[in-house]
């Protein structure tokens, strides 16, 4: 799954153009709202438009499972893993 969890860093630096942040910077399981990368609602928006586009998943809402997955980039790469079509 670490293949996935770099895709998935890539993916954030890209579709939230964080300037100055690399993969490495990036530690996948610490939290990616307020703390740690300090991403807000509007970056959560845009990120869940980028994961479904990227990986062909369907996000209904925010329901508690949805904001437990975007916690860290470790719990975002489960959640595509679970979800995503082949």
């Amino acid at each position: 799954m670490s293949g996935l969890v770099d895709e998935i860093k890539a993916l954030i630096i890209e579709t939230l153009d964080l300037e100055d942040v690399t993969a490495h910077d990036i530690d996948a399981t610490a939290p990616l709202f307020v703390e740690g990368l300090g991403l807000d609602s509007i970056d959560a928006l845009e990120l869940g438009v980028a994961l479904q586009k990227r990986y062909g998943l369907k996000i209904d809402g925010v329901s508690e499972d949805v904001r437990k997955s975007f916690y860290s980039v470790a719990s975002l790469a489960e959640f595509v893993a679970a979800r995503r079509v082949s």
